[in-house]
């Protein structure tokens, strides 16, 4: 396997890693080691936040592929973590 292709393969994996854990930390998936829902939203922040860093660090570095997986995985998270957020504010 090419050293481009192992990479991207790698950076994939990464950003899917940090995909599942913001994931998990809102709440939205279980935890697979205690096998129960927890929600840290400041963890998730800190998660996505990793994410928009590694958009900003690798812009022009990456494939279309790579760069349209990142942003789509962004954006869910973004909208998640919104509604997530939404549900903590008292109903007036």
């Amino acid at each position: 396997m090419a050293d481009q292709e192992k990479h991207q393969q790698l950076f994939i994996q990464l950003i899917s890693m940090f995909h599942a854990a913001a994931l998990q930390q809102m709440g939205k998936l279980k935890d697979p080691i205690s096998d129960k829902i927890e929600r840290d939203l400041n963890q998730a922040e800190l998660s996505i936040d990793m994410l928009d860093m590694l958009t900003a660090k690798t812009k022009g570095n990456v494939t279309a592929e790579e760069e349209r997986a990142l942003t789509d995985i962004i954006a869910q998270l973004k909208l998640n973590f919104v509604d997530e957020k939404t549900k903590e504010q008292p109903k007036q």
